[in-house]
């Protein structure tokens, strides 16, 4: 999520200009979108050349001017909710109470008022323009007893009214559910007006199916309960209701064809003119940028590739950078040499350095999140088998084996610098478990979830029997598991302590007290009883796949990492004139097995090699549901890309035996 807080030189001067632009291009459109409303709205078959003069004395007028100012405010206002809520990690939340929490979370519930607000402008400026009987609030009308003009309720302008303001919810409420603000990136680059041409229609679909779902929703919702806000604001405006004309909350009020079809096409605008809104904040914001290698000024040497590569704050500054190392690994031979060149003076090559050495960093850093969890899968009140072990040892050898590079000598940065989704885990990132915080247990807060995975995650209950060293009630009789020992060592860079070393506490200390006891007693029976409302299991259980998505939620850097560094090393077979990606080439081969060993795991796991199923017509991008797929996909390619490149070459790289079967496969085309 986006805060204007952020001191960041990509905030002010590219990301702030860019939405800047998307919303004059949003209001410049408007003109053009409001001419087709009003030819709508006045559409008459039998009377085309009335039609058409109406038309363009309408679009003429003062009150329609009016109305286009309104509109350009309700723009504005979209076009900074835009600004302030998108992200480049989608929120997944793993089960329905999660997704409750963030459908009532206060924040949330500004968003949904605002709209909702804005949604009412907006079906005002539709009315106005309709006119006829949807123009005014009150109307003109004669009492049937003394014949006496009054005026009365217009119940059509207010139907419109609300109208807007459920539209405004839907559109809120959806944001939440189909991740409205999520900005994917496209796997294929395209200048904005083709791409803005291409989705045009599939924008225009998108409004008109979801206004016709509104329109029918919220004519349910005014037949059961249109007659509480009419009563209440003719009460509150001293307002009569006409009893001559049919109420719209009756059967006969709803089957109005002139009605139904006014609000189709104002719902339509309406979602319209935020789709627009949306479609081209995320085309200018996914635009690529293009970073320069090196800089001969020191005053520009934060804004170099390999400074921006290692920003942990701004992500979409993080997330183009990576965009623009695969493009220019592909694409361009003078960047690729400038990566490839030495520092003047010394001969070092800091450039290939620091960008290997973030990239290895990424792919570490998501083979530790996979390994956690298979760790926690494997040890929910299961005995960890031996496999997964000996793959945790590989894991971590891996790590070393990065780690001990010429230049990259130093420790790799087990710090996470993509954030994963708030509501998958509650820990900090980049904290000193950080390793181990991975997006596998999205309801640690959950009464029924496992003692295990909140071992995992952090959070223990000190009276519970899992507390400690102990990840399971079969391994208590063992003594502690060295697999979560040696995890945790990876995290803070010491050794594990062998299991002679652990001292333990005294018998007494570990015995609980009868207070103690009794309390746990109940919260046991407490969460017994729960397990048991069906209801409260529907909130607190997981959804099928959320786990998965939401462990590869930020995997699109991880995918432009492989495609970068895997053109790298193949075109350095050529035009590395000093050899500098040879020094790093075991290391960066290491750690893609690894991570293909840790992917091949994970799709063995449940719901996880399943893919989603088709949704209807939405703005919301759903392209996060198939990361996973998409990286094994880069993962493999970027294997056979070097071993294609290198061949035979590969047997005099330093790896180990397993690592080398295993780009044997890939020599072969056996994978």
């Amino acid at each position: 999520m986006f805060s204007l807080k952020q001191n960041s030189w990509f905030i002010r001067k590219v990301v702030i200009w860019r939405a800047v632009a998307s919303i004059a291009w949003s209001v410049l459109l408007l003109p053009v979108t409001t001419a087709v409303f009003v030819l709508l709205s006045r559409f008459s078959l039998f009377h085309p050349i009335q039609w058409i003069s109406d038309c363009t004395s309408l679009l003429t007028a003062s009150s329609t001017i009016f109305s286009l100012v309104v509109l350009c405010g309700v723009v504005l206002i979209t076009g900074f909710f835009n600004l302030e809520f998108y992200t480049l990690v989608p929120s997944i939340p793993c089960s329905r109470m999660a997704l409750l929490g963030t459908v009532l979370h206060p924040r949330q519930c500004v968003h949904s008022l605002v709209y909702c607000t804005m949604g009412m402008l907006v079906m005002w400026c539709a009315s106005v323009t309709i006119g006829g009987r949807y123009s005014t609030l009150g109307a003109p009308c004669r009492q049937s007893e003394s014949g006496e003009v009054v005026t009365c309720l217009n119940e059509y302008h207010l139907f419109l009214l609300l109208a807007g303001a459920f539209m405004g919810y839907s559109h809120s409420f959806l944001g939440v559910v189909q991740n409205m603000y999520y900005v994917s990136f496209q796997p294929i680059q395209q200048y904005k007006y083709p791409r803005f041409k291409g989705c045009l229609p599939m924008v225009v679909k998108c409004s008109v199916i979801q206004a016709l779902y509104s329109a029918r929703n919220f004519a349910a919702l005014y037949f059961f309960f249109g007659y509480v806000p009419k009563t209440w604001i003719s009460s509150t405006l001293n307002l009569q209701i006409d009893s001559s004309l049919q109420p719209l909350d009756s059967l006969t009020g709803l089957l109005d064809f002139s009605l139904l079809y006014h609000l189709s096409i104002s719902g339509t605008f309406l979602y319209l003119t935020w789709y627009l809104t949306v479609l081209l904040f995320r085309i200018y914001v996914t635009e690529a940028y293009s970073f320069p290698v090196q800089s001969t000024f020191t005053e520009d040497a934060e804004q170099c590739l390999p400074k921006v590569l290692v920003e942990k704050n701004t992500f979409v500054m993080k997330f183009l950078a990576l965009q623009d190392l695969a493009l220019l690994s592909q694409h361009s031979l003078s960047r690729r040499l400038e990566v490839f060149s030495l520092s003047q003076p010394g001969g070092h090559p800091h450039n290939w350095n620091a960008i290997s050495r973030e990239c290895l960093s990424l792919l570490s850093e998501l083979t530790q999140r996979l390994v956690a969890h298979q760790d926690a899968v494997a040890s929910n009140g299961r005995v960890k088998s031996q496999s997964a072990s000996s793959d945790t040892r590989s894991a971590s050898s891996s790590s070393s084996v990065v780690s001990g590079t010429e230049d990259i000598a130093e420790t790799p940065r087990l710090s996470v610098p993509l954030r994963t989704p708030g509501s998958v885990f509650k820990s900090s990132v980049g904290g000193a478990n950080s390793a181990l915080t991975a997006p596998f247990t999205p309801d640690v807060d959950s009464p029924f979830s496992s003692p295990a995975i909140r071992r995992l995650v952090g959070q223990q209950d000190p009276q519970s029997p899992w507390f400690g060293t102990v990840q399971s009630p079969h391994i208590m009789r063992r003594g502690p598991k060295l697999w979560s020992a040696s995890t945790e060592c990876q995290s803070n860079g010491s050794p594990p302590a062998s299991p002679a070393t652990v001292s333990s506490p005294p018998a007494a200390s570990q015995k609980p007290s009868f207070l103690a006891q009794w309390l746990q007693n109940r919260k046991e029976q407490v969460k017994s009883f729960l397990a048991k409302r069906v209801l409260i299991m529907y909130l607190f259980n997981k959804l099928p796949e959320a786990s998965s998505q939401a462990l590869f939620a930020d995997c699109q850097a991880h995918i432009w990492a492989l495609q970068g560094l895997s053109h790298l090393v193949a075109a350095s077979f050529s035009e590395d004139q000093f050899g500098v990606v040879q020094t790093t080439l075991p290391s960066i081969l290491s750690c893609l097995v690894v991570l293909l060993e840790a992917v091949d795991r994970h799709f063995k796991l449940p719901h996880a090699s399943s893919k989603p199923g088709r949704t209807i017509c939405s703005m919301g991008d759903s392209t996060y549901k198939t990361l996973r797929f998409a990286l094994r996909a880069a993962l493999k390619t970027s294997i056979y890309k070097i071993t294609t490149t290198f061949g035979e070459h590969l047997i005099a790289v330093n790896i180990s035996t397993e690592h080398r079967k295993r780009l044997q496969q890939f020599l072969e085309f056996k994978e």
